[in-house]
């Protein structure tokens, strides 16, 4: 897993396989704001980006959750969320068991799970040994998010 700031891209941009390059320039170039709601193309199956907006909800009312096909790109417009995180290796409880249809694989639990707020301009990328517990409120307080997640097959990298 990374995190960090679309604002920071262009110096760490050499960093990435040339995969992620293209799903983070689509975020920093892209007019997010303003871009419809639901799936865009990027590069057809391989890299693609979906843009939801939503209400936060309690942690212990989000799955955990991981991807086998696709890394995902998570970046928050506006509104703010957190997100749990842990190693794939330290989870053992499956809830639901759905790669074949959505490529997603929800579990019960994560033990020594790790809290990540995402604000407006701040992006996280999950590979398929990261599980993570996406859309999470902040304390109490439910809240609006706008949230582009960029999906880039495995074996695009």
């Amino acid at each position: 897993m990374f995190f960090g700031y679309i604002s920071n891209i262009k110096q760490e941009m050499p960093l990435y396989p040339a995969a992620l390059q293209t799903g983070l320039n689509f975020l920093r170039k892209a007019d997010l704001a303003n871009l419809a709601l639901g799936r865009h193309e990027i590069e057809q199956d391989r890299i693609y980006a979906s843009i939801a907006e939503y209400e936060t909800e309690p942690k212990n009312k989000r799955r955990p959750e991981a991807h086998k096909k696709y890394i995902d790109i998570q970046y928050v417009c506006s509104g703010a969320e957190m997100i749990g995180v842990a190693p794939l290796e330290q989870v053992r409880e499956v809830d639901e068991d759905c790669l074949a249809e959505r490529d997603v694989i929800f579990y019960r639990q994560i033990p020594g799970e790790t809290d990540l707020t995402l604000l407006p301009g701040m992006f996280a990328i999950f590979f398929p040994w990261d599980v993570h517990r996406p859309n999470c409120s902040l304390g109490d307080k439910t809240g609006r998010v706008r949230k582009v997640v960029v999906k880039i097959a495995v074996d695009a990298i």
